[in-house]
């Protein structure tokens, strides 16, 4: 990702109150890219645990990809079960 550019030179502009035309203030705005940033890294990070999802519990379908997510959950739950019975 790429920072937002600096405005160096007022462009043309209309003020919505009155409608007129006007010229946009100069204006650094490239510290506004931390929450594009930030939107960015969490589509990352969705798309990298979706397909690790799919490495791990994938199958012909997502009903078949449900069914091994389940029974992975079952098959875990009774193993913490059975540590916490020693």
């Amino acid at each position: 990702m790429k920072p937002i550019a600096t405005l160096m030179s007022p462009i043309e502009s209309v003020n919505l109150a009155d409608m007129k035309k006007v010229d946009a203030r100069r204006e650094r705005s490239d510290f506004v890219a931390v929450p594009a940033c930030a939107v960015i890294a969490e589509s990352m990070m969705a798309w990298s645990l979706a397909k690790y999802f799919i490495q791990k519990f994938g199958g012909d379908s997502l009903e078949e990809m449900r069914d091994n997510y389940n029974s992975y959950n079952r098959k875990l739950f009774s193993r913490i079960k059975n540590n916490f019975k020693r």
